[in-house]
């Protein structure tokens, strides 16, 4: 089986730890979020994959090469960002089959049962099959309905009041002719043009429910609490990870107080008296005496000086609290410095 993955998406929302590397090459706990993509493709039996994306191919090629084996990975660079269903389109030459393909997103963490799914594609007869998770509130989804047997009937628009529903998982199997035809060299949206234009001509568009895990990673709340889910055994197909998880070459001095869900990336290092809970260290990341790191993400090299706080905060690149700087609820960009004045 094949598969599409769009990892083209800019993560606003994550900045200023996007500024520096694209969110799919994040770390989520011992390696980049799209390892853990592809390796749950790998154990549904996806062997070839076409990873489609506006950014240039140069920050990826590290990653790629680190890949060898399985899945296979083939590269795309749109020359300007195509869209859900554009980039899709796009990928067909690239994929050389006439088999239902999956696409999907490549910021989210699932245990979505693709077999399940793939059996379920091919008993309904279907032209799509869309995963579908349900949701307490929708409001920042919109929904998706479906008839008793699945049939999707329409795509909804965002609820402006909390309301429960099914909602769009992001992972699709498609047949090539659903997406055959539309243009791949402007932007078109899977959601709001492809998907209804199949419904609106009377083809079988299917949801496929589920109580999968479902982790859009696009917030630092959503990022931190992936983590949190990871390392409490909440993924189905994942390591057992060790909590708190040090990876190789952190270091955490005796005297630091560090929690259960928490993550000190390769060579960042906690020192004696310093407190950190429910946050995340990426590489080379430093946490001084006696400061206290809380519900933060702290970026690759980032220092927390001596005495210094930081809470529901996110750290560029290199970023540096002078000792005793107070951030809370801040975004600090790559390189910025932080007094204490």
């Amino acid at each position: 089986m094949k598969a599409v993955v769009l990892v083209g998406g800019e993560g606003t929302r994550l900045r200023p730890i996007t500024e520096t590397m694209p969110k799919p090459l994040v770390p989520l706990v011992d390696r980049p979020s799209l390892d853990h993509v592809l390796d749950h493709l790998r154990r549904h039996g996806v062997h070839e994959v076409v990873l489609s994306s506006s950014y240039h191919e140069e920050p990826f090629r590290s990653f790629i090469r680190a890949r060898r084996g399985d899945p296979e990975i083939t590269w795309i660079t749109e020359e300007m960002p195509l869209g859900t269903g554009g980039a899709i389109a796009n990928a067909l030459d690239a994929l050389a089959s006439e088999e239902a393909f999956l696409a999907l997103n490549g910021d989210i963490l699932t245990d979505l049962d693709i077999t399940a799914m793939r059996e379920r594609h091919a008993a309904t007869g279907a032209t799509a099959t869309i995963a579908l998770t349900r949701v307490e509130d929708a409001r920042p989804f919109g929904l998706v309905a479906t008839d008793a047997d699945g049939r999707v009937l329409e795509f909804r628009e965002k609820p402006r009041d909390p309301i429960p529903g099914d909602v769009n998982a992001g992972t699709y199997l498609l047949d090539p002719d659903a997406v055959r035809g539309w243009s791949t060299g402007e932007p078109v949206s899977i959601e709001r043009e492809i998907f209804p234009s199949l419904i609106a001509d009377g083809r079988p568009v299917f949801g496929f429910v589920s109580d999968a895990y479902w982790k859009d990673l696009g917030t630092p709340d959503q990022y931190l609490q992936a983590h949190v889910d990871l390392l409490d055994g909440r993924v189905r197909g994942q390591p057992a990870y060790p909590a708190p998880f040090l990876a190789a070459g952190a270091s955490v001095a005796e005297g630091a107080s560090v929690a259960s869900h928490v993550v000190v990336g390769p060579g960042a290092a906690i020192e004696a008296g310093a407190e950190v809970s429910d946050s995340v260290l990426l590489e080379g990341a430093r946490v001084g005496e006696r400061s206290r790191v809380r519900r933060s993400i702290l970026g690759p090299s980032s220092i927390v000086s001596a005495g210094a706080i930081v809470e529901d905060s996110v750290l560029g690149a290199g970023a540096v609290l002078e000792p005793d700087a107070v951030v809370r609820d801040g975004r600090i960009g790559p390189g910025q410095r932080v007094s204490s004045a």
